[in-house]
């Protein structure tokens, strides 16, 4: 996909922070996994933001803030309400697209590679516990 435009990497917190702004803009109007993250998970975007943007800048630039073990969250959610197959796939499309549609680059490559194991980690574990 090339527009022509130049798409910084995300090679920066700042970089990172605005992709995870625009991720959930597009997680949350998304009527697949909007209410998994609003209803379920009953998430506070004020307090849910900064760790999310802390595991990010943490896999891609090695920060140390975040220390939150994130499978045992998501174990807690799928309790709640069972994570499938094409919720994985749906979160993983919009990542991948809110990643290309604003950056390119050596680490938004690895980003997309990193988010694509997550994803099939975590339903592979998640498959387990069900």
């Amino acid at each position: 996909m090339n527009t022509g435009e130049h798409r910084p990497d995300m090679d920066s917190r700042e970089n990172i922070e605005f992709f995870v702004d625009r991720f959930y803009e597009r997680l949350l109007a998304d009527e697949r996994l909007a209410p998994i993250f609003t209803d379920v998970a009953d998430i506070d975007l004020g307090v849910h933001l900064p760790h999310i943007k802390d595991y990010w800048c943490k896999l891609l630039l090695g920060e140390s803030n975040y220390q939150r073990h994130t499978m045992n969250i998501h174990r807690e959610l799928h309790g709640k309400r069972p994570l499938k197959a094409q919720d994985f796939q749906r979160w993983l499309a919009l990542f991948t697209g809110t990643v290309d549609a604003h950056f390119a680059g050596e680490r938004a490559e690895r980003a997309k590679r990193v988010a694509a194991s997550i994803a099939a980690n975590m339903q592979k574990s998640l498959a387990a516990t069900h």
